[in-house]
């Protein structure tokens, strides 16, 4: 099942991202869509959801940010840079699936099998100034989200 909603703002991605907030327990979304789409900003809602009130950057460089302080925890990953899946093992990816935590991935398609399969996967169309938005659960916990 799938839902789809127009976005014509960063704040209203922002908003998108609190309404998800509610709906959260430990799970694995990916996160599709180009450069600047608001793969970020749609995080970043979803941490304002959760209680959040500091900088919510891209772990582009990082590869993951950690947030402890909200519940669920949040684990945000980036793999734009990856180059390649063994990358993941090598830091230990397999230990971040036995957290009690949301992880989100970004550019989920350069993780291949070494990330775990996605219970949520929201896709970020780009259209001009708007975006169209695709949340789709893969699994009863991705479906309890929306």
């Amino acid at each position: 099942m799938a839902k789809t909603i127009n976005i014509s703002s960063s704040d209203a991605m922002l908003a998108l991202g609190q309404q998800l907030a509610a709906n959260l327990s430990p799970m694995t979304i990916y996160l599709i869509g180009q450069l600047g789409a608001g793969k970020t900003t749609l995080t970043r809602g979803i941490l304002r959801g959760l209680g959040h009130t500091g900088k919510v950057k891209s772990p582009t460089y990082n590869i993951v940010e950690h947030y402890e302080q909200v519940t669920p925890i949040i684990e945000h990953f980036d793999l734009y840079r990856m180059t390649s899946p063994e990358e993941l093992e090598l830091m230990g990816i397999r230990d971040f699936s036995e957290l009690p935590a949301v992880l989100i991935f970004e550019w989920p398609e350069n993780g291949g099998t070494c990330i775990p399969a996605a219970d949520l996967v929201i896709t970020i169309e780009m259209n001009d100034n708007a975006r169209r938005v695709i949340i789709e659960g893969k699994t009863a916990k991705g479906l309890a989200v929306f």
